[in-house]
């Protein structure tokens, strides 16, 4: 078996699914698990949906749920008008979804609360809109395709909006779950994203959680291959949005990805990784628009060459300073502060110390006035804001030499106000004020890909 996942931008549309299902078609031989998103910027709209619930603004709510299901509507009579049948089906599954999510958002209306159970409904709607109307189009092209709720098989904690997956629940249920769904037919789908506890409440994996679905229902079946299905040629020596002249990668490790996606790109889900390592399973990053082409295998670092593979960058970080006379000589300090971010839920990316000073970085989205609150008591914090972080990604760059020149010599003119290197040795780090990020990142891929190779 492979798994197949397919994110919003090659479900967009009539035309983007068709090549969906003209994908999937090509590899029925190798037994499919096909696992959708929601159609592009549907989930955007869901979240709307559940902002307007939470300000009791019901016509507003009303406006973009009648958005909703017409989307919906005219993609299934646009992709299956000339099996009527199948049409049928499919409108009939969006009305009763929709139907449903009307009367629940109409409940958190007249409550004026949002609960985080409540938004995890609301916002995983655009999923099981999509795979039922996924379903129904191969069913009318001739593909024999059971329907798989993943709310059955991805089991998490308690945790609504960012569930923590369950692996042993998970590799219980997900085989029977789909071997069940396999009875008498060629493919199957389920959604991405979606998930839910022991106990049957809804939860979600958080944005961008299709690929991390992908990965886990791969580990629990013990799939030959994942495939992730994008809107680009692979993974890229940079985001091509900023940097021209980028290169598509052929092949990168494990480690490499999981650096390259934790440290800003966007290509893949941060945590996409872990369970694909698990089962030592090929993960193919490609794109739908161009199914021909090779697009980047993630492998085992033991297939895999030394060398600079990346250049990502995280746009909005801020950095923390912490400053304290009393962590000279003292053991034990570094836990004190680190436990004052963990209990406030804020992740950490880059960790410097000196002798009296800790400098970490976090991205800007998470609400750090707690910690600096707390951190406070003992010590002098100082936040910079407008910064962001860049990463050479590699295998084992450590042993690479010239690459601390051939990465700094485009930054003369730069402020760094930060460095740090991975133990691991995958990945060299260094905070930049944002307003340099773009031509700062440009310069080092030029000197590190458009010039000589960096061997």
């Amino acid at each position: 078996m492979i798994v197949m996942k397919f994110g919003g931008t090659s479900v967009a549309n009539c035309e983007a699914i068709s090549r969906t299902i003209s994908i999937v078609q090509s590899k029925l031989a190798q037994k499919p698990v096909v696992v959708v998103s929601a159609l592009s910027k549907v989930t955007d709209l869901l979240y709307k949906i559940s902002d307007q619930a939470a300000k009791k603004n019901t016509a507003g709510a009303v406006e973009l749920l009648d958005q909703l299901r017409s989307r919906h509507i005219g993609l299934a009579h646009d992709l299956m008008a000339e099996t009527p049948s199948f049409c049928h089906d499919a409108c009939s599954r969006i009305n009763d979804i929709c139907d449903r999510l009307d009367a629940f958002v109409g409940a958190v209306c007249a409550l004026g609360e949002l609960s985080d159970r409540s938004k995890a409904v609301i916002i995983s709607t655009g999923e099981y809109l999509s795979s039922n109307i996924i379903c129904c189009a191969m069913n009318s092209k001739g593909i024999k395709t059971g329907f798989m709720d993943a709310r059955t098989m991805i089991i998490t904690g308690n945790d609504y909006l960012k569930g923590e997956p369950d692996m042993a629940a998970i590799a219980e249920k997900v085989p029977g779950v789909v071997s069940e769904a396999y009875d008498g037919n060629d493919a199957v789908i389920t959604q991405g994203f979606v998930s839910a506890t022991s106990d049957g409440e809804p939860t979600v994996l958080g944005r961008g959680g299709s690929d991390y679905s992908a990965s886990l229902i791969g580990m629990a079946i013990d799939a030959s291959v994942i495939e992730i299905w994008t809107d680009v040629d692979g993974v890229r020596t940079a985001d091509p949005r900023k940097v021209e002249n980028t290169r598509c990668i052929e092949r990168i490790s494990f480690e490499e990805a999981a650096e390259m996606a934790h440290f800003g790109a966007k290509v893949l889900h941060p945590l996409t990784i872990e369970p694909a390592v698990k089962k030592n399973i090929p993960i193919y990053v490609l794109n739908s628009m161009n199914s021909e082409g090779k697009g980047t295998v993630i492998l085992q670092s033991s297939f895999i060459e030394d060398g600079v593979k990346s250049v990502s960058f995280k746009e909005n970080i801020l950095v923390i300073n912490i400053f304290s006379t009393k962590m000279i000589n003292t053991s034990g300090f570094l836990k004190k502060v680190f436990e004052i971010f963990s209990i406030n839920k804020v992740s950490v990316d880059l960790i410097s110390t000196s002798e009296a000073n800790i400098s970490v970085t976090v991205d800007s989205s998470q609400n750090i006035d707690k910690v600096v609150e707390q951190l406070s008591e003992f010590a002098d914090v100082y936040v910079d804001s407008d910064k962001s972080q860049i990463s050479v990604i590699g295998k084992n760059i450590i042993n690479l030499k010239g690459l601390l020149s051939r990465t700094f010599a485009p930054l003369a003119d730069c402020k760094i106000y930060m460095i740090s290197q991975g133990a691991s040795y995958v990945n060299l780090s260094f905070v930049v004020d944002r307003s340099e990020l773009t031509d700062a990142v440009r310069q080092i891929h030029k000197y590190l890909f458009e010039n000589e190779s960096c061997n």
